[in-house]
């Protein structure tokens, strides 16, 4: 039995090494000891918990065994009829008046990799803290997992199956109507990346003007034509090629769990999730007319900043990870939050990111502006009064000893110029993130769910973005 250590969202791992149906059943046993410790046991017994799961290898199965934990400590189950986008998961958290869900998916990682995800009542991330609870839980063996078999937990009722399509479908539709982009002759390109977002676009927006071409929408674990079902380069390239090769309007592009979204403009060229969290808020702002805080991870674009002083709006800014932005958004009644990987949460709707919505704003933002992507990034650059220039490289560590090494060099860092700019600021909330003097950034941490260094930045002066790349590399003691 290995020790088992929560990260961003819950716990990943290598699938038949570390991730086993072991391992999943002592994740679960310690997710039921920690509602029973921390919720009166009425509630437990009458809300339950909502168990789902994404299109990975055997992702099913281990939900299965979820269910199978949570039963067995006799927490009402209810269990997703099919794979299901991690924000209709989440949103039914809050439909059927659950006191959480537990979520089988990696997300974004490699094909070799599976996890489990914990959510709150709320259907966002759990802070930090409960992380650290459930964990503390978890049992050393499986001596003390307890468990009933799937087939008799349904017959006796505390697993129940059921479609959280419906609900999530009605609520939708209390946040945007889709019927102008249905009518707006567009030609949409979507690309699921294999995963639990295929079907979905074509299912809200098709039956009009409006045409959707789906494109990796079948299952596949092994993920083909990408290195991971992530939305950035290179994994997009087949989608873009795609949409050029139909002529699309727009590539919308959707993780492997449906929680963030990609964009490809008209032309079939990437726009940077920095550039589209940008445009997220100026829809908002600009062409929805509404007001409210912004919560962004200091991963992410300095456009916020920019526009939250222009419209008068307050920005917060938070560590990596939705186990930070979730709650930050719940205690400010936030507008929108969001992190650096695409994923993008609003207000109104469950605090937790949804690849699937944001595709729908962006579709809406096109259709209410008569613009195409690139000339809506032309809009954002003239209301911030610059083009800002994004990149990051990931670095596999090669041992803790080198990560140790890396960490003790950061620490002591004080540049105070570099790839030429100003260094203002150093903030160390989560990683090193050196505040440029136009600013932009140079950001160096240590991913929270893999063994990798992450260096990003975002510059005005697109010539000096590698240039600030290898000076963050340098800084680690990764380049001499």
């Amino acid at each position: 039995m290995i020790a088992i250590k929560f990260g961003t969202d819950g716990w990943r791992g290598r699938i038949a090494e570390e991730y086993t149906f072991d391992n999943v059943r002592r994740c679960a046993q310690g997710f039921a000891r920690y509602l029973w410790d921390y919720v009166p046991r009425p509630d437990v017994l009458a809300r339950g918990v909502v168990v789902g799961y994404d299109r990975r290898f055997n992702s099913e199965h281990f939900a299965a065994a979820v269910a199978e934990v949570l039963a067995g400590n006799g927490i009402p189950v209810w269990l997703t009829e099919t794979a299901t986008p991690t924000p209709v998961i989440s949103y039914s958290i809050v439909a059927q008046k659950a006191l959480g869900g537990v979520n089988i998916t990696a997300s974004h990682n490699p094909p070799t990799d599976n996890g489990f995800k914990v959510r709150d009542e709320h259907g966002g991330a759990i802070d930090p803290q409960g992380l650290k609870e459930i964990e503390r839980r978890i049992p050393n063996d499986m001596q003390e997992v307890r468990r009933i078999p799937l087939a008799l937990a349904e017959a006796v009722g505390l697993v129940r199956r059921f479609d959280p399509a419906p609900a999530y479908l009605a609520h939708l539709r209390t946040l945007i109507d889709v019927t102008p982009i249905r009518q707006a002759g567009l030609k949409i390109a979507v690309d699921p990346m294999w995963g639990n977002g295929a079907g979905w676009f074509p299912r809200l927006l098709d039956g009009d003007t409006t045409e959707v071409h789906e494109i990796h929408r079948e299952r596949n674990p092994i993920f083909p034509e990408m290195k991971r079902p992530e939305p950035i380069p290179p994994n997009v390239d087949a989608g873009l090629a795609f949409a050029r090769r139909i002529g699309a309007d727009a590539l919308i592009i959707t993780d492997g769990d449906a929680d963030r979204v990609g964009l490809g403009d008209e032309h079939g060229e990437f726009v940077d999730q920095l550039r589209v969290y940008g445009l997220l808020a100026l829809y908002f702002l600009k062409v929805r007319g509404e007001r409210g805080p912004i919560v962004k991870t200091l991963s992410t674009t300095s456009m916020l900043d920019i526009l939250g002083e222009k419209y008068g709006v307050p920005v917060h800014h938070t560590g990596v990870g939705f186990k930070y932005v979730a709650p930050k958004m719940l205690e400010t009644n936030a507008l929108i939050g969001g992190e650096e990987s695409g994923g993008y949460a609003f207000r109104g709707h469950v605090p937790e990111r949804d690849g699937i919505l944001a595709g729908l704003y962006l579709l809406d933002f096109m259709v209410q502006t008569g613009k195409r992507p690139s000339q809506l990034l032309d809009m954002l650059f003239e209301e911030v009064g610059a083009a800002f220039y994004y990149k990051r490289v990931d670095i596999p560590l090669e041992s803790e000893r080198s990560k140790e090494a890396a960490r003790q060099r950061l620490d002591d860092a004080r540049p105070e110029r570099l790839a030429g700019l100003r260094v203002v600021d150093k903030v160390t909330i989560d990683g090193y993130k050196f505040v440029l003097e136009d600013r932009g950034w140079l950001l160096v941490r240590f991913s929270g769910t893999e063994p990798l260094i992450r260096i990003y930045c975002e510059t005005t002066f697109e010539d000096k973005v590698d240039d600030l790349l290898a000076e963050g590399q340098r800084l680690a003691g990764i380049l001499p």
